[in-house]
């Protein structure tokens, strides 16, 4: 699938007086996890409903391996909106074996890829159960594996950990859909999260994509930090390094942030002129330390 490509080529979006999304692009590649982050109404809902063809752009385009968005392309999209898409009082298998049906399955072929989704995943005992009753962790289980089910395509799945506590087992089956040449592009408030299991990602502010990169990318375009244990060094003595400013202190390690043409080695030798150094690590931020604050 070297070109299974989701494009969203500048799109716009609004609801009234609000503009949700601003000339918004990105891609999501076969192979990879595509993190799109951002706070409560930073427009990630919008971008991924319109991504699955759900809702129309104002502007812009979509498409899908070079064609736009069609219905028979949206058969082949496996989209899982935040609410999960469930029917509470349908039971657990009656669910998956309704959800196969809509994409095309025989009601036997249904019922055999169902219970064979569910024994992999050792929730055979939530069979009968009304999804009404289910865990939260329960029902995004149930809801992600009615999602893959049919086989996409192509994954686009909105706050698929919102509720989760122990996500792992979620981005094992959508690393593994990745690997198998699908797509998958996911959104989340969670930073942490995007950080931590995402390939690329990009973070968006008030419907505009502020940053857009690998994670790696991302993470480094941060502030230079320096966090130093200098016991014998007077308070604030990083000040007076070029380029240094002391952000905080805690004993005698100091957490220092160092200009773009600051020279991390006179910070050292500064150090090391006051006595011993027991610590000298560059300090990474985070996504969330990064992109947390945003609105």
């Amino acid at each position: 699938m070297t070109d299974a490509v989701l494009e969203v080529d500048g799109i716009s979006k609004r609801y009234g007086a609000v503009l949700a999304l601003d000339d918004v692009s990105l891609t999501a590649r076969a192979g990879e996890l595509f993190g799109l982050g951002g706070h409560v109404g930073a427009g990630r809902t919008t971008a991924i409903r319109i991504g699955a063809g759900v809702l129309a752009a104002d502007s812009g385009r979509v498409r899908w391996r070079s064609a736009p968005i069609d219905p028979g392309t949206r058969r082949r999209i496996g989209y899982l909106p935040a609410a999960g898409g469930l029917y509470p009082e349908l039971s657990v298998l009656d669910q998956l074996v309704h959800r196969a049906e809509l994409h095309g399955f025989e009601t036997n072929e249904a019922h055999q890829h169902a219970e064979l989704w569910l024994d992999r995943l050792n929730l055979r005992a939530l069979r009968p159960r009304r999804t009404a009753t289910l865990s939260t962790d329960e029902r995004r289980m149930i809801a992600l594996v009615a999602t893959l089910l049919p086989g996409p395509e192509l994954l686009l799945l909105d706050e698929p950990f919102a509720g989760v506590d122990k996500p792992e087992i979620l981005i094992e089956l959508l690393r593994e859909q990745a690997e198998a040449g699908v797509p998958v592009l996911l959104s989340s408030n969670d930073l942490d999260h995007i950080e931590r299991f995402c390939d690329r990602a990009a973070i968006l502010r008030s419907g505009q994509i502020v940053a857009d990169g690998t994670i790696c990318e991302l993470v480094s375009g941060g502030p230079r930090l320096l966090r130093v244990d200098a016991p014998d060094a007077e308070p604030g003595w990083g000040d007076g390094v070029p380029g240094c400013h002391t952000l905080s202190t805690d004993g005698s390690r100091a957490l220092l942030e160092l200009s773009a043409d600051a020279d991390d080695q006179a910070v050292l030798n500064a150090a090391l002129a006051a006595g011993p150094v027991h610590e000298f690590t560059r300090v990474r931020s985070t996504l969330a330390e990064l992109f947390g604050a945003t609105r």
